[in-house]
C-alpha cells in the first residue's frame, strides 16, 4: 500500500478515535463495558476486516497499515483497540492462512462485516505462558469431536460469534477448532476484574462436552500449536501498536498540561526536568513504533505461513517479541512520567493519565509478559549462535 494511502487511512482512524472513542473512554472504563454501537461503527469503516482479503469482504490491508490503525484506536481507547486487535489479528489471520476454503467463505465475510466478533481461546489456568501444557482435550466422537476443559483470559469471549479454540488431540498434539458460543456445553464463566483495560470483556470459558463436527478443525488436527505460535506473533505486533498508541496519548496529555500549568511564574514546560521527561517519552515511543513497523513487515512477508521464520533474531518471532517488549516498556514509562508531570492531579481518577498508566501496564502482560518476551529473544539469539537445544 502506498504511503499516502496509509496516511489517509491513519488520519481517518485518528478522527474516529478523537470523535467516537475518547469522549466515551472514561465512561466505558467506569462501567467496565463498551457500547455495542462502537463495533457497528468500526464495521462500517471496515476496521473489523482489516486483514481479511477483499475477495472475502475485507479491506486486505498490509500489516503496516493495520498497526497504524491500531495505534490510533489505542490512542482513543485501549479497550476498543484490544478487542479489534484480537478479532483482526490472531483470529482472522489464522483463518486466512490455515482454514479451508469452505471455512473461509463461511467465516471471513462475517468477521469483516462485524456479524461475528472473533475470540482466541488458548490460555488456561495452568497453561498461560506455556501453551504446550494444555489440559483442554478434544476427543473423537463419531464423525466429530468432543471438547472438555477450561480457558482463561478470553478477550471478546462473552460477545464473540466465533471462537478459535485450542485443545489437545492426543499424543502431545494440539488442534485448532472453530466453536460458536451457542454450542451446547460452551459456558461463559466469570468476567475478570482487571487493573486496566476495564471495558474489555475478558472472561473464562468452560467446556463441558462441546460437540463439533470434523469441519470445525482448522488445517491439520495435529498442527494447532504451530498455528497458535504464528497467531501469537501477529498478536504481539498488535500489542506493540496498541502500546505505542497508549504511550503517545500519555505524552501528548503531559505536554499539553505542562504548557498550561504555571509554577513560579512560568509554564512548567519551561523547566528542564519536565522537558527531559517529555524528550525521553518521545525517544522511547519513536523506537517502539519503528520496531513495531519492522515486526509488521516481517509478519506480512510470511504470506501463507510457509516461509515463516521461527528461529534467529531475523525471524518473525524474535522481531515480534522485541517490538512488544520495547513498545510496552515505552508505554508504561511514558504513562508513569505523565502522572508525574500532572503531579497530584495525575493521581486523580478524573484526569486521563491514571487510566493510561493502568492500560499501559496490560501491554506488558497479555500475549506474553515482558519476562517471556525476554526469554523468547534470548532463545532466538542463542539459536543464532548455534545452540539448537533452547
Amino acid at each position: 500500500m502506498a504511503t499516502s494511502e496509509r496516511l489517509e487511512i491513519q488520519a481517518m482512524a485518528r478522527d474516529f478515535a478523537a470523535t467516537e472513542l475518547r469522549p466515551r473512554a472514561s465512561e466505558w472504563d467506569e462501567r467496565r463495558a463498551l457500547d455495542a454501537e462502537v463495533f457497528a461503527k468500526l464495521a462500517d469503516l471496515g476496521f473489523l476486516g482489516m486483514l481479511v482479503p477483499e475477495e472475502f469482504g475485507g479491506l486486505g490491508f498490509d500489516f503496516a497499515t493495520y498497526v497504524a490503525v491500531l495505534e490510533e484506536l489505542a490512542w482513543g481507547d485501549a479497550s476498543v483497540a484490544l478487542s479489534v486487535a484480537v478479532h483482526n489479528g490472531p483470529v482472522a489471520t489464522l483463518l486466512v492462512r490455515h482454514a479451508s476454503e469452505t471455512q473461509k467463505r463461511r467465516w471471513l465475510p462475517a468477521l469483516a462485516a462485524g456479524e461475528a466478533l472473533g475470540a482466541f481461546a488458548l490460555s488456561e489456568p495452568g497453561a498461560g505462558s506455556d501453551p504446550t501444557g494444555l489440559s483442554t482435550k478434544a476427543r473423537r466422537n463419531g464423525v466429530g469431536w468432543r471438547i472438555d476443559g477450561e480457558k482463561r483470559w478470553v478477550t471478546n469471549g462473552a460477545r464473540a460469534g466465533l471462537v478459535v479454540l485450542f485443545a489437545g488431540t492426543g499424543e502431545g498434539a494440539v488442534g485448532a477448532f472453530l466453536v460458536t458460543p451457542d454450542t451446547k456445553g460452551y459456558r461463559v464463566g466469570k468476567r475478570e476484574q482487571t487493573l486496566g483495560l476495564r471495558a474489555s470483556e475478558t472472561v473464562s470459558v468452560e467446556l463441558h462436552g462441546v460437540a463439533v463436527g470434523a469441519d470445525a478443525v482448522v488445517g491439520d488436527e495435529r498442527e494447532g500449536l504451530h498455528y497458535a505460535m504464528e497467531a501469537l506473533d501477529v498478536a504481539r505486533v498488535g500489542t506493540a501498536a496498541q502500546a505505542v498508541g497508549i504511550g503517545r496519548a500519555a505524552m501528548e496529555h503531559a505536554a499539553t498540561y505542562a504548557l498550561g500549568r504555571e509554577q513560579f511564574g512560568q509554564p512548567i514546560a519551561r523547566f528542564g526536568a519536565i522537558q527531559e521527561k517529555l524528550a525521553r517519552m518521545a525517544e522511547r515511543l519513536a523506537a517502539g513504533r519503528a520496531l513495531t513497523l519492522d515486526a509488521a513487515a516481517a509478519v506480512g512477508s510470511t504470506g501463507d505461513g510457509a516461509a515463516h521464520l521461527r528461529t534467529g533474531l531475523d525471524g518473525v518471532t524474535a522481531r515480534a517479541a522485541i517490538a512488544m517488549l520495547s513498545a510496552s516498556d515505552a508505554a508504561t514509562a511514558s504513562a508513569d512520567e505523565a502522572v508525574q508531570v500532572f503531579g497530584g492531579y495525575g493521581y486523580m481518577r478524573h484526569y486521563p493519565v491514571e487510566k493510561l498508566l493502568r492500560d499501559a501496564k496490560g501491554t506488558e502482560i497479555y500475549g506474553g509478559t515482558s519476562e517471556i518476551m525476554r526469554h523468547v529473544i534470548a532463545r532466538e539469539l542463542l539459536r543464532d549462535m548455534g545452540d539448537q537445544g533452547v
